[in-house]
C-alpha cells in the first residue's frame, strides 16, 4: 500500500508544542525551609536492601529519608504507599505530567486519585549535575514501569523471579502480612532511582544506559505524609547492559531515616479538594 504524504506535512510537523500542565501554580515545596530543618535532623533508623531483593521501611511525616549507593553502581525501584491506607500510592504518570520525565531536587512524588497530594519532596540529589545528555538520557525516571516477570516471560519465554515487581510484592507481603493476591495489586509504577533512561529519537523506544551513580551518591526526600516505602535493588545492577538478570553485577542500597529535632512548620497536605457534583 502506497503511503501518501500530505502536501502540508512540513507545516503540520512544525507546529510548536504546548506544555500540558503549567506547574508554576503548584504549592511551593519551600526547599530553604526544608534544608534548615534537615540541619537539625539526626539518624533514627536504616534499612539495607540486598542485591536482587526488596525491603519495606516506614517514614513518619516530617522526617527525611535517603537512598544511597553503596559498594558499587546500582539502581533501585521505589514504591511509596500512605501508611494510613496503602491503597493511596505513588502516581508516577501524574508526577511525570507535572514535573517531567525525570525527578530531581524540588520535585515531588504525587499520590493516586482521589487524593492527588504530595507524598514526598526531593530535597537533595548528588546526581543533579547530570542533567540531560546527548542521547536525551537523564537520571531518576518516572517513565519506566518496573521490570516484571510477566513481560520477561512474554519476551523470553522464561521465568525469572527476582524482577523488581516480584521483589516489591514479596516485601509488601512480609511488611503488612498480606497474601500475594492482596499485595500484588498494590505494587505500582516506580521512581527508578539512579537509573539513566530516555527515549530514542528515531523510534521513540524506552532506553537505559549505565547509571552514572557511584558509591556515596544519594537522593534524599522529605516525607510529607506518613509513608511506607518499598525499594528493590534491581537485578540489572547499573542497567548498562540488561535487567532481570543474574549475570549483572548487583550491589546493595542503603535507606536511612532522619528525624528532625523540631517539627516542620507545615501541615500535612490533605487530599484533593475536588468533589464530584
Amino acid at each position: 500500500m502506497t503511503r501518501i504524504i500530505p502536501e502540508d506535512a512540513v507545516e503540520r510537523r512544525a507546529v510548536r508544542p504546548v506544555i500540558c500542565y503549567l506547574n508554576e501554580t503548584l504549592p511551593d515545596p519551600d526547599l530553604p525551609g526544608l534544608q534548615a530543618l534537615r540541619l537539625t535532623a539526626r539518624k533514627s533508623g536504616e534499612c539495607l536492601v540486598p542485591p536482587r531483593e526488596a525491603r519495606c521501611f516506614h517514614v513518619p511525616a516530617g522526617h527525611f529519608f535517603r537512598i544511597t549507593s553503596v559498594e558499587g553502581p546500582q539502581v533501585g525501584d521505589l514504591n511509596l504507599w500512605s501508611a494510613a491506607d496503602p491503597r493511596e500510592r505513588f502516581y508516577s504518570g501524574k508526577t511525570r505530567a507535572l514535573h517531567g520525565t525525570h525527578l530531581t531536587r524540588g520535585d515531588r512524588m504525587w499520590s493516586s486519585f482521589p487524593n492527588l497530594r504530595p507524598m514526598a519532596t526531593v530535597t537533595e540529589d548528588t546526581l543533579e549535575w547530570y542533567g540531560i545528555d546527548e542521547y536525551g538520557g537523564s537520571v531518576h525516571d518516572v517513565i519506566g514501569t518496573r521490570c516484571d516477570p510477566y513481560t520477561h516471560r512474554l519476551l523470553s519465554g522464561q521465568d525469572y523471579h527476582h524482577c523488581c515487581h516480584s521483589n516489591l510484592t514479596n516485601a509488601l507481603m512480609a511488611e503488612l502480612s498480606l497474601a500475594r493476591d492482596e499485595a500484588e495489586p498494590l505494587v505500582h509504577d516506580v521512581l527508578n532511582v539512579f537509573m539513566c533512561t530516555g527515549f530514542t529519537r528515531d523510534s521513540g523506544q524506552y532506553f537505559m544506559k549505565a547509571s552514572p551513580v557511584r558509591p556515596g551518591d544519594y537522593i534524599e526526600f522529605f516525607a510529607e505524609i506518613d509513608l511506607i516505602g518499598g525499594l528493590s535493588a534491581c537485578p540489572g545492577g547499573d542497567c548498562g547492559s540488561a535487567h532481570s538478570s543474574d549475570a549483572a553485577a548487583c550491589h546493595p542500597l542503603l535507606v536511612e531515616i532522619f528525624a528532625p529535632a523540631r517539627s516542620a512548620a507545615r501541615a500535612q497536605p490533605g487530599p484533593s479538594a475536588y468533589r464530584w457534583p
